[in-house]
């Protein structure tokens, strides 16, 4: 049956939206090495699998905002996924996840062992809870360091090793935010800690705030050094999802200088 002809699984359809949240939309054609190792994997063409992106693309708010509307007509099966996705964002990101990792032969356990080593002894309902836990946070990473180009927001530092995802709204406190791509900065080590403790935080025009606490350290050499330079900075232009103004307004509110 040619694929023309074929219908898109729930599963292939599942993948296609796990690797969209995961690429630039620049990026989203048949020549990529990502797009053409889905292809391989699930027996559709590059060209199949570009087109389901930009089909993703359409429904993107992002993208509609900018006028860049995608492929229209996506068909209900594209919508399906996209609103089960805003609708119960951690079960389908780790449903897509454990999808992936089955068509590698792998088992979710064996794709992050790194991430879940520790688990091991653990069993049922509360070791499920933590691969999901651990497995979406690592997606998450993944979405916000693509979204900064894999630099840190405030610095440009581009080592992944010392990149975080920090969430503005804390991850166990807003269940329902906790995998939005517009509640996650990619922050270098110093400032991601600064930021979740309150010490730093971003204004209405996404400039770097800097705490009463924190300045009272002015006379430091760290604050000199680290602190100093990046007040009012602007936090660096992300690919795609800024950080939502009433995420980071709750964020003022709430944790920023409030020690």
């Amino acid at each position: 049956m040619a694929e023309t002809q074929r219908l898109w699984s729930r599963e292939e359809l599942i993948l296609a939206f796990n690797l969209y949240l995961k690429i630039e939309f620049g990026k989203m054609h048949k020549g990529n090495p990502q797009i053409i190792t889905l292809a391989s994997m699930i027996g559709r063409t590059p060209s199949a699998i570009s087109m389901r992106l930009v089909n993703f693309a359409s429904l993107d708010p992002y993208h509609q905002q900018r006028g860049i509307g995608g492929l229209k007509n996506s068909g209900t099966q594209v919508q399906q996924i996209w609103d089960e996705f805003f609708q119960n964002q951690e079960e389908l990101v780790f449903e897509s996840e454990r999808i992936l990792a089955e068509s590698q032969n792998l088992t979710i356990e064996k794709k992050y062992d790194e991430l879940l080593f520790d688990l091991k002894d653990l069993k049922g309902e509360t070791k499920l809870r933590m691969v999901k836990t651990r497995v979406n946070q690592s997606v998450f990473r993944q979405i916000v360091l693509n979204n900064y180009s894999n630099k840190c927001a405030i610095t440009g530092i581009d080592l992944p090793e010392l990149l975080f995802a920090s969430h503005i709204l804390p991850w166990s406190q807003h269940e329902k935010e906790r995998l939005n791509p517009e509640n996650g900065i990619c922050l270098s080590a110093l400032y991601d800690r600064a930021f979740d403790k309150g010490y730093i935080g971003f204004d209405k025009d996404y400039k770097v705030l800097l705490s009463t606490s924190l300045k009272k350290k002015k006379d430091s050499e760290y604050y000199s050094k680290y602190f100093e330079p990046v007040e009012n900075k602007i936090l660096i232009q992300p690919i795609k999802y800024l950080p939502k103004p009433e995420f980071l307004e709750h964020h003022r509110d709430v944790i920023f200088d409030k020690r």
